[in-house]
């Protein structure tokens, strides 16, 4: 099992930027992120491939978050600007065998990250 390790979550005010960080201990062919908030179902957010530059974004977050990777580290990120109250959850990178939104299709998942924004 590949093991995911999220960082870069915190407590910031709205209209603040975060960058989070998901470093892998190997390569599956997608890694997204998501989200869940207390009494949520987890939410998708992005998701990108290790073999090209395909990215796509829940509604809630385009033009506003931004998914990357840096292949000699085997480390995702996603970018966050410009952030709302509503953005506040607990953020999970996972890795999985193809696109989707469904969680259950990600067989590898980190432990989370703690996102808090105030207004």
């Amino acid at each position: 099992q590949v093991q995911l390790v999220e960082s870069g979550g915190g407590s910031v005010q709205a209209g603040d930027s975060l960058r989070l960080s998901c470093a892998a201990s190997g390569r599956t062919f997608s890694m997204s992120w998501f989200r869940q908030a207390p009494g949520k179902e987890r939410e998708f957010v992005a998701l990108t491939g290790w073999h090209d530059r395909t990215t796509v974004y829940a509604e809630s977050v385009e033009g506003r978050f931004t998914i990357s990777k840096d292949s000699a580290k085997n480390t995702v990120y996603l970018q966050m600007n410009s952030l709302k109250p509503e953005d506040t959850a607990v953020y999970y990178c996972a890795g999985g065998s193809r696109y989707s939104f469904n969680p259950r299709d990600y067989t590898s998942w980190g432990q989370g990250t703690q996102v808090s924004v105030s207004a």
